[in-house]
């Protein structure tokens, strides 16, 4: 797959799209573009190993369910996180023909992505790029879901075992809501940030 074709497949979608060779790049990029915001997080592998929220909290306020506020907990932080300028969140899997899927648990990084903000950032490794829109929803389950599952400890068949989703009914499940982003959504700004190296799951 050319990235230049995916590029283009994004743009007809509406999205802004910009692509950085590291995440290093990718990084300073963001940090020049926010600036004196609010700014909320949604949990993301991709955004922790670019280190993004001690580079934005130099100079903008930014609301992290990692990294909760004095006399706040996860589900506070999460709500705030839902009202703030921007939002920064990855997928599990993009499709070559511009289509993006994540996968939720609990729901607050996929509400995060749809609504309320000015703007949202999705920034993407090329790991995530398959072919076809099935592909995208098959590496959501089947890959991403997994990692995550096993990530936060969680006893689920696919965490324990690595291999597959099993549709399990486990209260530990975090695949409990899957999110197709056909296209850009109305009335709101967002980008994709393509990084060409392996990042998250």
């Amino acid at each position: 797959m050319e990235l230049q074709e995916i590029v283009e497949a994004l743009i007809g979608k509406g999205y802004e799209v910009s692509c950085f060779e590291t995440a290093e790049e990718a990084a300073s990029y963001l940090d020049r573009k926010v600036d004196g915001k609010t700014v909320g997080f949604g949990d993301s592998v991709t955004l922790d190993s670019m280190k993004l929220y001690q580079l934005l909290s130099a100079h903008n306020h930014v609301i992290d369910p990692k990294h909760c506020a004095p006399g706040m907990d996860f589900w506070s932080t999460a709500k705030q996180c839902l009202t703030t300028d921007v939002f920064f969140t990855s997928v599990n899997a993009l499709a070559a023909t511009g289509e993006m899927v994540n996968i939720d648990g609990t729901g607050n990084r996929v509400a995060g992505s749809l609504f309320g903000h000015e703007k949202v950032y999705f920034v993407v490794g090329t790991n995530k790029i398959v072919s076809t829109l099935d592909e995208a929803v098959w590496r959501a389950r089947n890959i991403a879901a997994p990692q995550n599952a096993a990530r936060h400890g969680f006893q689920t068949p696919c965490a324990i075992r690595q291999d597959r989703c099993y549709d399990c009914k486990s209260p530990d499940r975090i695949c409990c809501g899957q999110m197709i982003y056909y296209q850009k959504m109305r009335f709101i700004e967002m980008e994709v940030v393509l990084v060409k190296e392996s990042l998250g799951f």
